[in-house]
């Protein structure tokens, strides 16, 4: 028998959880947080949360920034932010987040855009892109990227571009998070219960996308401190310098053999030329769980976090969420230097895909 919803919060820490119906996906990803889908990454809720109660003032570090949810959500609390990340994609949009735009001038590119907007030619275009996209979808994803470099806001445009090219590929709806194969003929589709055909065209996208863009980076403008600023250093966390003192670390490493946080955004490393560290990322899915790989795990993110907890005040809290079903972290904060101080257990909303089933969270706390 399955246990009881009361059953399941029994032993969790409520003011960390929320139910579907408390916190819908709407809330989830409110203004820019859904600048673009991102696997992995945490809630806002949850970091508003751990900032008021770890770390309600001053400068918070996150030397995981992965989608940059802990730097904006320092923005919108009143917090100055520094970020820690090696991908080139999440760098971007992590800067296309937290930066500071003149609206005006930001709605007139963007309309510009569209309204020049014109399939091209894609010479050189690679054999992923020629896969993974219709003829007419990929013409119209290069004539958009032939105009980004016109114009101030480029950064913008190039998420916008990612972002329509992750929903213009050749794959079928219920398996957009992680396609496996591309799908070229008419499906039966899972989440729509009716026959699906592949994706034709992109211009859909690329126009709705910088609409939505657009209007989530004004409402987010309404609600950011204006006088704190974010920073993002584009490293790797074991070898970051940092200039300032923090009065806080919030953070959610990535998970060992899990998740390849590279490979998800695979279309925008081949679309925008991006460099690709794969190679450097802890916790790489291509490694796997082995007994040699989990201890590159360990070993990795203790040198990070003991890298970054030189730069903390004396006492500030280390806050991590992480699923440590396997217990890694005990060990990881001692050979950090770090001392663990409080683990609570939250229950996790299930959010997109076909995922079901019950699934928990930890988040622990420690200190130097």
């Amino acid at each position: 028998m399955a246990a009881t919803q009361d059953a399941l919060y029994a032993e969790i820490d409520l003011d960390l959880s929320w139910s579907e119906r408390d916190l819908p996906e709407r809330e989830r990803t409110k203004h820019v947080h859904r600048l673009h889908p991102y696997h992995g990454k945490f809630i806002p809720q949850l970091v508003e949360a751990l900032l008021g109660r770890y770390v309600p003032r001053g400068r918070v570090l996150d030397p995981f920034a992965g989608s940059g949810t802990t730097l904006v959500q320092a923005l919108e609390s009143g917090l100055d932010a520094t970020g820690v990340e090696l991908a080139a994609f999440n760098c971007l949009l992590c800067e296309v987040k937290t930066r500071r735009y003149d609206l005006f001038a930001l709605e007139h590119e963007l309309r510009d855009a569209l309204r020049r907007l014109e399939p091209a030619e894609p010479p050189g275009a690679s054999r992923y892109l020629r896969d993974w996209y219709a003829p007419q979808a990929l013409a119209e994803l290069f004539g958009f990227r032939a105009l980004i470099t016109e114009y101030e806001h480029a950064d913008v445009l190039r998420v916008i571009l990612s972002r329509a090219a992750r929903s213009a590929r050749r794959t079928t709806h219920y398996e957009l998070e992680s396609p496996r194969a591309p799908q070229l003929e008419p499906y039966w589709c899972h989440k729509h219960r009716r026959e699906c055909k592949p994706v034709e065209t992109a211009r859909r996208f690329l126009e709705r996308y910088t609409l939505d863009t657009l209007a989530r980076i004004k409402d987010f403008a309404r609600v950011r401190d204006r006088t704190r600023t974010a920073g993002v250093l584009h490293t790797d966390a074991r070898e970051a310098e940092y200039a300032q003192r923090y009065d806080g670390i919030v953070t959610s490493p990535p998970y060992p053999g899990l998740i390849d946080y590279h490979e998800q955004h695979r279309y925008a490393y081949e679309l925008l030329g991006l460099d690709d560290r794969r190679e450097l990322e802890l916790g790489a899915a291509a490694r796997g769980t082995a007994r040699g790989a989990l201890e590159d795990y360990r070993e990795g993110i203790a040198a990070s976090l003991a890298r970054a907890a030189q730069a903390l005040k004396p006492r500030a809290p280390v806050c991590i969420v992480v699923n440590d079903r396997r217990d890694l972290y005990p060990e990881i904060f001692e050979r950090a230097g770090l001392r663990l101080v409080a683990r609570h257990t939250r229950h996790v909303n299930r959010r997109t895909g076909r995922r079901a089933g019950e699934y928990f969270e930890d988040v622990l706390v420690a200190r130097a």
